[in-house]
């Protein structure tokens, strides 16, 4: 399984380009979110915008001017918000993301080492970490991708013909494709992939692969 049977990486990001291979098995991509912001940020000195007072920023954090900011919350870099993306009241912002063009980080939602590609909606009370959300991926309402085994356990994951593989990782969220959806207080159990389009319905607990245009209905 390679990235691009996920996702087509955007334009947004083209200065990150060069550490996401589409050729890359996905869950690798996680783990070059670090290193991709140290590279990009540390020839990338920005002067901030207007931040309210309320917002707290701190560390190496590049806010494109476009970006809607809230009257409060938390930023901790390093990060990257691209091009009129929104950022609403209660975010908190981790370290470690980066996120394309056009993207709602919302009200109390908590993001920690994690890709976020153009049109994101994470509009309310989620936690995404070490997680990669496709282009015009959505969560609804409470949805949590769960990123740590409770045996504390390497975490695997099962490709499209049901193999598992040992990723190595004992920190991974989900991988949702391009236009893929969790419905409110869905949970993705880690190591879930989604392929584009596909939907897990509310309240649904999701472990492993779900297909290009699948549901999960219970």
């Amino acid at each position: 399984m390679h990235t691009d049977n996920l996702f087509e990486f955007p334009e947004s990001l083209e200065e990150f380009r060069d550490f996401f291979m589409p050729t890359d098995q996905p869950w690798l991509w996680v783990s070059q979110i670090r290193v991709a912001l140290a590279k990009v940020l540390a020839n990338c000195r920005p002067a901030l915008p207007d931040v309210p007072a309320g917002l707290h920023v701190e560390g190496p954090v590049y806010l494109h001017p476009s970006v809607k900011l809230p009257p409060y919350g938390s930023v901790q870099g390093p990060a990257w918000i691209g091009p009129n993306s929104e950022l609403r009241p209660g975010v908190f912002i981790r370290g470690n993301v980066i996120t394309g063009a056009g993207c709602v980080l919302g009200n109390s939602c908590e993001f920690k080492n994690c890709l976020l590609m153009n049109g994101v909606q994470v509009p309310h009370f989620s936690y995404v970490g070490d997680s990669i959300l496709g282009n015009q991926a959505h969560l609804g309402a409470g949805a949590i991708l769960s990123n740590f085994r409770m045996d504390g356990g390497n975490i695997g994951v099962r490709d499209a013909v049901g193999e598992k593989i040992d990723t190595g990782m004992r920190k991974l969220g989900a991988i949702l494709g391009d236009r893929a959806q969790l419905g409110c207080n869905a949970v993705a159990q880690p190591g879930s992939i989604l392929g584009k389009e596909a939907v897990v319905l509310t309240g649904v607990v999701h472990k492993g692969y779900l297909a290009k245009g699948h549901w999960r209905v219970e």
